[in-house]
């Protein structure tokens, strides 16, 4: 009973952020998938873009509740670099994962293709036409007219110069 009396302040602090937690998953969640129906984009993709948000709101509650319970900001901060350091020498020899999974995002967000177009990817040493098969995090699903399957990274779609082409295919019904 005294832990609570002495604490009350850090355990009412934390019920309330959890609570804010709560409300803000629900809210965003509910305006991603709100989003998504608008521009006609695939299920599996926004749960993707929700883990994604969930896991940064999920950092920015941990840190509050260090700060919420006391701990010194020195060790905060130290704690924090030392992450941080780790975390970028493993991204430093990991970028390119990063770089297409923020594409990913990008190309969730902005759109300017969807599943069953036929798209010209303008590269000079090997031009791509092809329709798109499935956008994933990491990487554009291909199929070329002659059956050939082509996995391309995200962050490589962003940096090319990309065509819509008129459909040269069948018209399909894709699920997700």
């Amino acid at each position: 009973m005294f832990y609570v009396k002495e604490y009350s302040r850090e355990i009412i602090a934390t019920i309330v952020l959890i609570a804010i937690l709560i409300v803000l998953r629900m809210v965003i969640a509910k305006l991603v998938r709100r989003f998504a129906s608008t521009s006609q984009l695939f299920e599996h993709r926004t749960n993707l873009v929700i883990k994604y948000i969930n896991i940064l709101m999920n950092i920015l509650v941990t840190t509050s509740l260090i700060v919420i319970w006391g701990v010194q900001t020195e060790d905060i901060f130290i704690t924090i670099s030392s992450i941080a350091t780790v975390i970028g020498v493993a991204m430093f020899a990991q970028w390119s994962i990063l770089s297409n999974v923020t594409s990913g995002m990008i190309l969730f967000f902005s759109f300017p293709f969807r599943i069953g177009d036929t798209i010209k990817i303008h590269d000079k040493d090997f031009p791509i036409e092809a329709e798109i098969v499935d956008i994933n995090t990491f990487h554009v699903s291909l199929r070329t007219k002659e059956g050939e399957k082509i996995i391309f990274p995200n962050n490589l779609l962003l940096q090319k110069g990309i065509s819509i082409m008129p459909s040269h295919y069948e018209e399909k019904e894709f699920f997700d």
